[in-house]
């Protein structure tokens, strides 16, 4: 797994800590140390039952389950090349998603909005309307263009006006609808962000080899 606290690839040596059973079923802990970092990382789970396994309790069909400490999204982290201004939301967004889905869509449709216009240049209307200037501008990829219209699809825009010109308000969300637009801002982020920091990075170490070769930079 992941560490989210230190994002360092570790294979884990879980400990499970059954707790109680309720009406609901019954729950427990699973902990793991990151070996990099040496913190906790800590799952609450829900299951069927409890039930004696040799000598220890375990929680029986684990069903559901979710970082308690620290609390994750579990997505990746976002590239050091976006600014925090685009970032501080989408990481909220990501952060109540557990908890709900209709805040994280309104986060995460502040966050796509601010994005719109400060990337794309549309101009301020309400989401809907920017969503297809973009797509009318054919400026985006085929599959950013696909991913960006999809968002409107599943958030029904049409049917659900307030989704489109209040974008900070908590609404009704679809199924998906949350995680989805989570999906495009992050590649959105790569589309604005890090792809054209990386060709410049190229670019650099490009000129760096002319440079050495005594020919003249690329312009």
């Amino acid at each position: 797994m992941k560490c989210p606290h230190c994002t360092v690839e570790f294979h884990d040596k879980p400990k499970e800590y059954p707790l109680e059973e309720d009406v609901d079923g019954a729950w427990g802990i699973i902990s793991r140390r990151c070996p990099k970092c040496e913190r906790l990382c800590l799952e609450l789970i829900h299951g069927k039952a409890l039930r004696f396994n040799g000598s220890t309790t375990i929680v029986t069909n684990i069903d559901n389950n979710r970082f308690i400490h620290p609390k994750s999204s579990n997505r990746s982290p976002v590239p050091v090349q976006v600014p925090a201004e685009f970032s501080v939301d989408y990481l909220e967004a990501c952060m109540v998603l557990p908890d709900s889905a209709k805040a994280s869509a309104a986060l995460s449709r502040r966050c796509l909005q601010h994005l719109l216009r400060e990337k794309a240049s549309v101009k301020h209307q309400d989401l809907a309307k920017e969503i297809q200037e973009v797509l009318d501008s054919r400026t985006l990829p085929t599959y950013l263009a696909d991913g960006l219209d999809a968002i409107r699809v599943i958030g029904n825009f049409a049917a659900h006006p307030i989704k489109a010109q209040s974008t900070g308000e908590i609404v009704p969300v679809e199924q998906g609808e949350a995680e989805w637009t989570l999906d495009v801002i992050e590649a959105l982020f790569d589309f604005y962000f890090v792809q054209p920091d990386l060709i410049l990075q190229k670019r650099a170490e490009l000129n760096k080899k002319l440079a050495s070769a005594g020919k003249p930079p690329m312009k």
